[in-house]
């Protein structure tokens, strides 16, 4: 009962283990320079420590990914009544924010005025991720969509895939199938499987055998803040990609050149076929995708923006204190 009662108080703070906040607030207490907060819901780490202290980086945002979503039910709406005033809370709580992308920055800002927020893109070291020799790229074309369909853009995309993209693409390529790997996904999505051509495979441990099978990673979410980690992973391991402007948010991938980029489902169809048919034009888009995700990304590069951050933060306590 605590537990629930706790969950209704302090969303997501279930995920948080007790003895972690506990020596969490102990090195507070002895006196750390800097906590740095990685997820809104960390957030709750932080309290009781000094806000002046504490840096939260904001993945995403509710208030923009469920923008356009209608509330299913009563109980859906209490419960996003309850997360939106809690990411508000957790957004003002704390001395310094991070977002990852100049979008989430400028909504973070007008949740929270007052509070310094600084731009700071998600860290990908492309040497953990092997490039896929063109030797062994899949010569069928398989259509991949990955992500967690407990995260509404994942799902949506999923959904837009199965529904109009995948049907779209298979009348002009009979021989185009689709795989569809997430956590949950064979939950999330039994109201359209199965479908002929379409595999599924959830909560797998490692997605790369994925990535290495796959022809095309098609990802269309049409609402989804934040950087999308799947689609920096299939520019790393070299997998090409057609995806929204929404998938390529805070990162300088241009329609052509490192993805294929539309908004609405004909532009997508022309790019993904395109793609399936010309392994050239696969091979120069995987190649620049990789290279933009490392001029980008790579950690050295966030690193030095991190330290700025850190910098600014540590010379505004000392201005308060002196």
């Amino acid at each position: 009962m605590w537990r629930k009662w706790q969950t209704i108080r302090r969303p997501y703070s279930y995920v948080i283990n007790p003895r972690l906040q506990r020596a969490v607030k102990a090195e507070c207490q002895r006196g750390c320079d800097v906590l740095h907060l990685e997820g809104t819901w960390t957030g709750w780490l932080g309290e009781g420590c000094d806000p002046a202290r504490v840096v939260l980086n904001i993945h995403n945002l509710y208030d923009i990914d469920l923008d356009r979503v209608p509330a299913r039910g009563w109980r859906e709406r209490i419960r996003r009544a309850l997360r939106r005033k809690a990411e508000h809370r957790l957004i003002r709580s704390h001395g310094t924010l991070l977002t990852l992308t100049p979008r989430l920055q400028r909504s973070v800002s007008a949740i929270a005025p007052e509070i310094p927020v600084h731009v700071v893109p998600l860290g990908l070291d492309v040497s953990l991720y092997p490039f896929v020799p063109a030797e062994r790229r899949p010569a069928e074309p398989l259509i991949s969509v990955i992500g967690s369909m407990n995260w509404y853009p994942s799902y949506s995309a999923a959904v837009r895939l199965l529904t109009r993209l995948y049907p779209a693409i298979r009348k002009r390529m009979a021989n185009a199938r689709l795989q569809i790997v997430g956590w949950e996904a064979r939950r999330a999505l039994r109201e359209y499987l199965p479908q002929p051509g379409v595999a599924v495979a959830e909560n797998v441990p490692d997605a790369r055998p994925y990535f290495e099978r796959t022809t095309l990673f098609l990802y269309a979410p049409e609402r989804g803040s934040g950087m999308k980690v799947k689609v920096l992973e299939a520019f790393a391991y070299g997998v090409p990609v057609v995806t929204t402007s929404e998938g390529i948010e805070g990162i300088a991938a241009q329609d052509g050149i490192h993805v294929g980029c539309s908004d609405d489902d004909e532009g997508l169809c022309e790019r993904a076929i395109a793609l399936l048919g010309d392994q050239s034009l696969q091979e120069r888009q995987r190649r620049a995708a990789r290279e933009l995700v490392n001029q980008q990304c790579r950690p050295d590069v966030v690193l030095d923006q991190l330290e700025t951050c850190y910098a600014e933060m540590l010379a505004r306590r000392e201005k308060r204190v002196a």
